[in-house]
């Protein structure tokens, strides 16, 4: 899934580690979502919207992700 994490993190000059610290997840995991690898359960998704201060839509790029997905029906 097309996502805004690391555009985020790096204008708020925060690590891959700080992140993962401030959501509880592992440092893996935020390179993996970073990589568009790993899909986040709607918690952590809201987790790293409220860091970031938008919200989930912004940062996961809801519209743009589904008319991807939409096109590849």
């Amino acid at each position: 899934m097309k996502n805004r994490v690391k555009e985020f993190r790096n204008s708020y000059n925060m690590t891959q580690q700080e992140l993962a610290d401030l959501v509880f997840v592992s440092s893996r995991t935020i390179i993996s979502l970073e990589k568009e690898k790993y899909n986040p359960s709607l918690m952590l998704a809201y987790k790293i919207a409220i860091v970031f201060n938008t919200t989930v839509e912004e940062l996961y790029c809801l519209k743009e992700n589904m008319k991807n997905e939409k096109e590849n029906l």
